[in-house]
C-alpha cells in the first residue's frame, strides 16, 4: 500500500507522483473546473497535451490555485506533450515555447513525444523523422531547462532502444495504453530494464473512448472489446475491498509499479479515483485477475500506418 502523495523516482532522480489527472477529451470549460478539483482532492499531477486543445485552461487553473495558496508551482507535476507535426525537425522547441506560454509555466515536469511518427502540419503527409532525430530535440529542450524530464509515448521498445542509443538524455518515461485486458508485460519488462518509469493511460479500458470525435467531426470506429469494469474476478474484488470495480482497475496498476492518470471532469469520480491507497492487490490477486489472457489494444492510432515509424507496424498484419 501506498500514500495519497507516493511518488516514483525518475532515472534522473525527479519524483513523479503516482496518480494524476489525465485530460483527454475534456473541454477546455471542463477541464479547468476538473483541474481545481483534482488539486483540491490531493493530486499533484496534471496531464495534457497540445493535440487536446485544452492546455491554456488548465494554465488558468493552475495559476488560480496557485494565487489562491492551495498549492506552490513546485509541489505540482504537469506534464504535456508535442503532437506530430511539432515532432519535425526543428519545431520542437518553439512547440514547448508555445505550450508553457499557454499553460503559464516557465517549464513542465515532463514533456512527452505523444508519438513517435513526425507529421506536416494537416497530417496529410509522413515526415520521415527517425525517432533518434525526435529524439535529439527531446534532448535539447530538456537541456535548456525547458522541461525536468522527457519521455515518449505510444513508442515500441525497439524506437525506445534507438532513442537511447543517441547517448544523450535517457527517456525517463514512457506512456502507453495499458489495461487489465492490455497488460504490455513486455513492455513494462523492457523499461524496467532500462530504468524507465512507466505511466499507463486507459487504465480503466477507456470506456468513454467510444464518444470521441476529431477536430473535423469524425468519429471513429472502434473495435468491440469486453469491459473490464464487468470482469467476474474485478467484480469479486470490488467486493471484496468493498470498493469500485474502477478502483480495483486502478490499484491493478499501481500494484505493479506503474503511475495511473484516469481521466475524469466529474468532481466526485475524481475523488473516488483518487481513493486507492487503503487496499491494495495481492501477486496471487494480480494472477487471478490476469486469468483471461485477453490482450487487445484499443488505440490503434490507424493514422500511423505507411509511415517509417509506425509504432504498431507488426499488429497490423
Amino acid at each position: 500500500m501506498s500514500s495519497p502523495n507516493a511518488t516514483i523516482a525518475l532515472s534522473n532522480g525527479i519524483e513523479m507522483p503516482v496518480i494524476g489527472l489525465g485530460t483527454w477529451q475534456s473541454s477546455p470549460a471542463e477541464v479547468t473546473a476538473a483541474v481545481k478539483a483534482a488539486v483540491k482532492a490531493g493530486y499533484r499531477l496534471i496531464d495534457t497535451a497540445s493535440v487536446y486543445q485544452n492546455e491554456e485552461a488548465i494554465g488558468t487553473a493552475i495559476k488560480e490555485l496557485i494565487d489562491e495558496g492551495v498549492v506552490k508551482r513546485e509541489e505540482l507535476f504537469i506534464t504535456t506533450k508535442a503532437w506530430t507535426h511539432e515532432l519535425a525537425p526543428g519545431r520542437l522547441e518553439g512547440s514547448l515555447r508555445d505550450a508553457l506560454k499557454k499553460l503559464k509555466l516557465d517549464y513542465v515536469d515532463l514533456y512527452l513525444a505523444h508519438m513517435p511518427a513526425a507529421f506536416n502540419d494537416d497530417m496529410s503527409e509522413h515526415i520521415a523523422s527517425p525517432v533518434e532525430d525526435v529524439w535529439r530535440q527531446f534532448d535539447a529542450v530538456y537541456k535548456a531547462g525547458l522541461a525536468k524530464a522527457v519521455g515518449v509515448s505510444n513508442w515500441n521498445n525497439e524506437q525506445i532502444g534507438r532513442a537511447l542509443a543517441v547517448g544523450v538524455t535517457p527517456v525517463h518515461n514512457s506512456q502507453v495504453e495499458l489495461h487489465l485486458y492490455f497488460p504490455q508485460h513486455d513492455h513494462v519488462d523492457f523499461c524496467k530494464a532500462h530504468n524507465i518509469v512507466v505511466t499507463s493511460y486507459a487504465t480503466l479500458g477507456s470506456p468513454g473512448r467510444v464518444h470521441f470525435t476529431l477536430p473535423t467531426g469524425q468519429k471513429l470506429d472502434w473495435a468491440p472489446a469486453p469491459s473490464e469494469l464487468e470482469d467476474a474476478n474485478v467484480l469479486a474484488l470490488a467486493e471484496k475491498y468493498n470498493k469500485t470495480p474502477a478502483q480495483v482497475l486502478l490499484r491493478y496498476a499501481l500494484d505493479r509499479g506503474l503511475a495511473i492518470i484516469p481521466k475524469s471532469i466529474n468532481a466526485n469520480r475524481i475523488e473516488e479515483n483518487f481513493k486507492v491507497f487503503d487496499f491494495s492487490l495481492s501477486t496471487e490477486e494480480i494472477a487471478k485477475l490476469e486469468e483471461k489472457k485477453i490482450s487487445q489494444r484499443l488505440f490503434l492510432q490507424d493514422f500511423m500506418a505507411g509511415h517509417p515509424e509506425d509504432a504498431f507496424a507488426n499488429e497490423r498484419q
